[in-house]
């Protein structure tokens, strides 16, 4: 299912997400779980889903798996747009139209989810800081609460 705009931007259906998600891993009791779903599914047929074919899934599936495996380094947009022969701002049309997310939002979003991962394996926060390039723990923070709904430090501390 696609949704026509980011979820971030419905902030009654993201919350509803959040609170469910964060319910779920910290193992609260299953009758608020059960309501909370109950909630979701009541809010998705109110959200715009955007069921249109999109276009240049190819270019922007490639697009996607570069950068998800370019984490160590910064891949520039300009490389990535002379990769498939389009300007910046058809290159950044064409990815938002099919993810929802600008390019680099989707790349800071793969640097908050190989942290999540650094964090599972080493159970040190400030480790995956240093090593996905954040300037500080506040900063990972910041964009790990926006996609999980808890702070880096707060996952860490869920980890057995």
């Amino acid at each position: 299912m696609r949704f026509s705009s980011p979820i971030v931007y419905n902030s009654g259906l993201s919350s509803c997400i959040l609170r469910l998600s964060y319910a779920i891993q910290t193992g609260k009791d299953e009758a608020l779980c059960s309501e909370l779903l109950v909630k979701l599914a009541g809010l998705i047929p109110r959200t715009e889903i955007d069921t249109a074919q999109r276009t240049n899934n190819k270019l922007v599936q490639r697009a996607k798996e570069m950068m998800f495996g370019s984490i160590d380094h910064v891949l520039k947009l300009d490389d990535l747009c002379r990769e498939f022969g389009l300007s910046k701002y058809q290159f950044i049309r064409a990815f938002k139209s099919h993810t929802g997310i600008s390019p680099y939002q989707f790349f800071l979003n793969c640097k908050v989810e190989h942290a999540k991962q650094a964090i599972e394996r080493t159970k040190d926060v400030y480790a995956a800081v240093t090593e996905y390039g954040f300037v500080d723990l506040t900063h990972l923070n910041r964009h790990f609460k926006i996609m999980f709904g808890i702070t880096a430090y707060e996952y860490m501390s869920q980890l057995n």
